[in-house]
């Protein structure tokens, strides 16, 4: 049985009106709430989507109101505070998005915040969440494809953010291969920014050392693989897999005459699309909460991306040293751009 959920939104950026605007349209859900620092934005985004009560801060919010779900689009900065309050409140699900925080061991207290209290902790737009490449990753699993012996990723983090959107990259590779990266070697460019405390602008080439055993090059640039100039390639035998990122993935199975590749028909084109993967996280989250189905992206698969983006920094700024995950020392950290990660405006 399903039942209608009370929602809200915390930040209504140029992300967060996204939020507001799937949630007023949702059946399944009541958008009960707004929350932003901004009275104007709150003002006009209230009045746009005919969202009743707006807040200054989440405090105010929770005082006055505990929602049973809350969607947390604030700059990566103020995730951990907004969590923490609204898991004590008694929320029954909440969801961040990318990257979960710069701060293991903030992270870690995040995530072990939720789960203590059964929470559900969900991410949000990422692209293993778009309902196409669940349902292939299922395939995957059921052996449709014969058994996954390689795997390879092209313009990690797109030469802009390892933490950010190599999180696509690495949430995808996880999810089509069943499998945890277990160890990462990496060689990183330009110098300057690999000392800094972030990673924006950073170039990554490497190799993961996944569980199953398969070893996957890691190219920091744009590869001419025709469409694919950056994303995750899975493949068996006789079939290949290749997700371009944020778009629908391409199906190949068996060889024309001249041993090429045969790409299959699908029901919908490997095309760029972030409304889905928006559609897929949000309604996975939602359903998580009303009825325990799987929930395609969880804070757990936010971590170990980022996770995996501190490995390979630190790996290539000891030497392209073998790095072990999960990784022993929680005070290691990678911040994202200013943008991200205290606001557009700051």
């Amino acid at each position: 049985m399903t039942s209608r959920l009370t929602a809200a939104v915390v930040g209504c950026g140029w992300m967060g009106v996204d939020y507001v605007e799937w949630l007023a349209g949702r059946s399944d859900a009541d958008l009960v709430g707004i929350v932003d620092s901004n009275p104007e934005r709150l003002k006009a985004i209230s009045e746009r989507f005919e969202v009743g009560q707006t807040y200054p801060d989440v405090q105010s919010m929770l005082a006055s109101t505990v929602p049973d779900v809350v969607a947390i689009v604030t700059p990566t900065a103020y995730f951990k505070e907004v969590v923490l309050a609204c898991a004590e409140a008694g929320v029954k699900g909440i969801m961040v998005e990318k990257p979960i925080g710069g701060l293991l061991s903030d992270v870690d207290e995040m995530i072990e915040a939720c789960e203590s209290r059964g929470i559900v902790f969900g991410g949000g737009r990422v692209q293993r969440a778009i309902k196409e490449m669940q349902q292939v990753a299922r395939s995957i699993r059921d052996g449709e494809y014969g058994a996954i012996i390689g795997a390879s990723v092209h313009n990690w983090g797109g030469g802009v953010q390892i933490s950010g959107g190599g999180n696509q990259h690495v949430s995808v590779l996880r999810l089509l291969t069943g499998a945890e990266i277990t160890e990462m070697v990496a060689w990183a460019k330009p110098q300057e920014v690999l000392e800094s405390d972030t990673d924006v602008g950073l170039t990554v080439n490497g190799q993961f050392t996944l569980s199953s055993g398969i070893q996957c090059p890691v190219f920091g640039m744009a590869t001419p693989l025709g469409a694919l100039d950056g994303g995750v390639q899975v493949w068996s035998d006789n079939a290949l897999i290749s997700a371009d990122s944020f778009a629908l993935p391409e199906v190949f199975v068996g060889f024309d005459e001249s041993g090429a590749r045969v790409r299959i028909d699908t029901p919908w084109e490997p095309k760029e699309n972030h409304a889905a993967a928006l559609d897929g996280s949000i309604g996975s989250f939602l359903a998580a909460v009303n009825i325990g189905s799987e929930l395609w992206v969880s804070a757990r698969d936010l971590r170990a991306a980022l996770e995996v983006a501190i490995a390979a920094k630190r790996s290539a700024l000891l030497g392209s040293v073998p790095v072990k995950l999960p990784l022993e020392d929680r005070s290691l950290s990678l911040y994202p751009a200013r943008g991200r990660w205290l606001g557009q405006n700051v």
